[in-house]
């Protein structure tokens, strides 16, 4: 599969199921349907989902808190991994934070997860800290990134 045709929406009610199934396969801790329910009525939180043909590839999650934007996932189906979804849903974010005066953003992840350090790296996000045994599911470290000057 190519990036072409693949569009960024907004987060809707239509979009939980997939959502929660990229959940399934990409963490340990999925979230629940009350959580997404939650969350589409949050105002402080921003997501967006990657489709293609009705297709749900993947999405991420933003809440912007003050003058901050704080990342809270990005996932894609394993079966589109690779081909760039990650930096277009990355790309998508940093535009929404433009468009919301947003002049940071801020991000935990896993000590382990080098593919998403590696990408976050070449966006500006510096490593500024560490979160001990940050995930419940391992007590695996967090580390705390930050993008200065959106």
């Amino acid at each position: 599969m190519t990036k072409e045709n693949i569009s960024i929406v907004s987060f809707s009610n239509d979009h939980i199921d997939g959502i929660m199934a990229i959940d399934k396969l990409s963490f340990s801790l999925p979230a629940s349907l009350d959580y997404y329910k939650k969350e589409l009525q949050n105002k402080s939180a921003k997501y967006i989902v990657a489709t293609k043909n009705g297709q749900i590839l993947g999405y991420a999650a933003l809440w912007l808190i003050v003058d901050e934007g704080h990342l809270i996932n990005i996932a894609v189906h394993p079966e589109y991994r690779g081909i760039g979804i990650s930096k277009m849903l990355l790309d998508e974010l940093i535009k929404i934070c433009k468009n919301f005066n947003i002049t940071s953003m801020t991000l935990e992840v896993r000590a382990s997860n080098n593919v998403a350090i590696n990408l976050y790296h070449k966006y500006g996000f510096k490593d500024s800290g560490i979160r001990k045994g940050y995930y419940a599911d391992n007590k695996e470290d967090a580390i705390i990134m930050w993008k200065k000057d959106i």
